[in-house]
């Protein structure tokens, strides 16, 4: 199965930025997702990529938060910018094939 490892959380100002990575094992020539969840809340999608590269967001991100993949490096990124405190939460990244990766978490606040 493949695994993954996120990285690129941290603490950040509102209105600030921060680029988290997800290394795969293996192919992310799939589907692929980044999830967050807040505390006392579901899990929820942000961003996803299909594998012939179709992006979508749900409208709490679309026009902050862009997906993108390094199909060279097994990598997918999530660009993250004009955070607000509600972004705050543990991101997760999901493959197709139906791994998850550990979470990191995003924090956004003065």
């Amino acid at each position: 199965q493949v695994q993954l490892v996120e990285s690129g959380g941290g603490l950040v100002q509102p209105g600030g930025s921060l680029r988290l990575s997800c290394a795969a094992s293996g192919s992310i020539i799939y589907y692929m997702g980044w999830y967050r969840q807040a505390p006392g809340k579901q899990r929820e999608l942000v961003a996803s990529i299909t594998k012939g590269g179709s992006t979508n967001y749900p409208d709490s991100v679309k026009g902050r938060f862009t997906i993108s993949r390094d199909n060279a490096k097994n990598t997918v990124y999530l660009q993250m910018n004009s955070l607000k405190p509600e972004d705050t939460a543990v991101y997760y990244c999901y493959h197709a094939l139906g791994a998850w990766g550990q979470g990191t978490q995003v924090t956004v606040s003065s």
